[in-house]
């Protein structure tokens, strides 16, 4: 038997609508990272990008368990020596409440040039409302 490669032909993308408020967000991101990878597909093949469009709206109402809304911070280097920026998870939330889901999703891609094409497809609003009515969207399934 030969090993089936999936052609550009053979990929087809849709594009998923996932409501963030209440969730969980580890659990939502690595629902999210499924579908943008394509493991959701039978055609999923590693070294291809064969993933789908996701749309993710209520970013700034997602909940994270225990403490971690006191205790977790973001880091950011500038290269430079004492360049090390901390920021608490609080004061992100209320300035940057996509960049939390979008980086929750990103330490779940691979980080190659495969991984950059990947996170392209997502796209995080903190409201209810979003551009992308024009790709008609279907709510993400619960089993993805």
């Amino acid at each position: 038997m030969r090993t089936y490669t999936p052609s550009a032909n053979d990929i087809t993308r849709e594009w998923f609508v996932v409501d963030a408020e209440g969730q969980t967000l580890g659990r939502l991101a690595t629902r999210i990272a499924t579908v943008l990878r394509g493991k959701h597909k039978p055609i999923y093949t590693p070294n291809l990008d064969v993933g789908d469009h996701v749309i993710v709206i209520n970013a700034d109402k997602i909940q994270v368990t225990g403490a971690k809304d006191v205790d977790k911070a973001y880091y950011d280097h500038s290269g430079f020596p004492g360049g090390l920026r901390s920021v608490p998870f609080a004061r992100m939330m209320e300035r940057q409440p996509t960049e939390i889901v979008e980086r929750a999703v990103r330490g779940m891609l691979p980080k190659t040039k495969l991984g950059r094409s990947m996170i392209s497809k997502l796209k995080v609003y903190a409201g209810p409302e979003h551009p992308h009515a024009a790709q008609q969207p279907k709510p993400l399934p619960d089993h993805v």
